[in-house]
């Protein structure tokens, strides 16, 4: 006690934190992506490229000089953009991989503003949703609401995004 007092240091250590400290989290601790071995990731399959969420179109592996890695090329499309993304990755190290979910909901109403509301397996409504861009199955969507058919469409989530990828009709009209 008397070395702390010497060095003028407080010598009650409650002393030492008076000031309370909170930490706070975004999320519920759920990772948006997982990682695996370049070298295992195969087209078709899942990837992350340039932080967007990617569905593998082509994969080629290359060997290099005398003491280097293998070297992974990924070909990818982004599964909410369509654009084309590239990356080269070396074949032992691991690359992100997204959580990539499909979840079909009942569509209910379209706004004037191009949200949907659509109904969940647990009766609520989810109304945060646009109406995708791919001009084809926007007018696909819009024509069967209109016509009275009862519709269910298909969202793809990763990372964070939602976007409709398709749709079905279900039985006859209302």
């Amino acid at each position: 006690m008397l070395f702390f007092v010497l060095l003028g240091l407080p010598t009650r250590f409650s002393d030492m934190s008076d000031e309370e400290h909170h930490f706070e989290s975004s999320d519920a601790g759920a990772s948006k992506t997982y990682p695996q071995q370049a070298g295992t990731i195969r087209k078709n399959g899942f990837i992350v490229i340039k932080n967007r969420p990617c569905k593998v179109v082509e994969v080629s592996t290359s060997k290099t000089g005398k003491h280097g890695h293998a070297k992974c090329h990924f070909v990818g499309i982004d599964i909410f953009t369509g654009k084309k993304l590239e990356d080269i990755v070396p074949s032992s190290h691991n690359c992100d991989v997204p959580h990539v979910n499909r979840t079909e909901y009942q569509l209910i109403d379209i706004s004037e503003d191009g949200f949907v509301s659509l109904l969940t397996e647990n009766g609520n409504t989810k109304d945060d949703l646009r109406l995708p861009t791919d001009e084809a199955l926007q007018a696909q969507i819009r024509s069967g609401y209109e016509e009275g058919k009862d519709i269910i469409v298909t969202v793809q989530s990763a990372m964070g995004e939602d976007q409709i990828c398709g749709l079905k009709e279900i039985g006859g009209n209302k």
